[in-house]
């Protein structure tokens, strides 16, 4: 039998894939806000052969180290706090960053963040850190993370808007390449 740990990583996916990516998957529609009735996400993954009790959903959305997901105050409604390749409307304020903010990726990717700097690809905004072993965290799951400083309190005198969603991931529409610096990775992984 799969132990717990697992179970909660496999759920947390198939939450990310549903409330984020694909509804569709198993037959729901996101309202404007990414908001879904929790009895009908429960029922369309009970039908699609991807149980999930009440249980298990509140342990993965109150468990979750980056708080990808939230009940709506009711208690009826799920939604991804952030990330969604789907249009929706998350309701984020706008906010001053802090003078810096941090990304992380890959060196296989750093050649084309230095042509157009960062940019949202397929979701709604660039995601980055206010920490950087957060950001560390982030692009050591495609490999040896390199880690980059976005001058973001410049950016944000200078006209860009930036959000910080409810889990405390900052974003913006995009950051050019003259904002970015590349820092050392390695001696920023030994201070932690």
């Amino acid at each position: 039998m799969m132990d717990m740990r697992k179970q909660l990583v496999l759920t947390s996916k198939f939450l990310s894939l549903v409330l984020r990516h694909k509804p569709e998957t198993i037959g729901l529609t996101l309202d404007e806000h990414g908001w879904i009735e929790i009895a009908a996400l429960l029922e369309a993954a009970q039908r699609h052969k991807r149980p999930i009790s009440r249980e298990k959903l509140d342990e993965v959305v109150f468990t979750n180290d980056k708080q990808r997901f939230a009940f709506s105050p009711d208690g009826l409604k799920i939604r991804a706090n952030q990330g969604h390749s789907v249009a929706v409307d998350v309701e984020l304020q706008s906010a001053s960053p802090p003078q810096f903010l941090f990304h992380g990726t890959v060196a296989r990717f750093f050649e084309a963040i230095q042509a157009v700097g960062l940019s949202k690809m397929q979701r709604q905004h660039v995601h980055l850190s206010a920490s950087q072993d957060a950001a560390l965290r982030v692009g050591a799951r495609r490999g040896q993370p390199l880690l980059l400083q976005v001058a973001a309190g410049k950016m944000h005198n200078e006209g860009y808007i930036f959000f910080q969603s409810r889990n405390g991931v900052w974003l913006t529409d995009s950051v050019p390449w003259r904002y970015i610096e590349k820092l050392d990775s390695v001696s920023s992984m030994s201070r932690s």
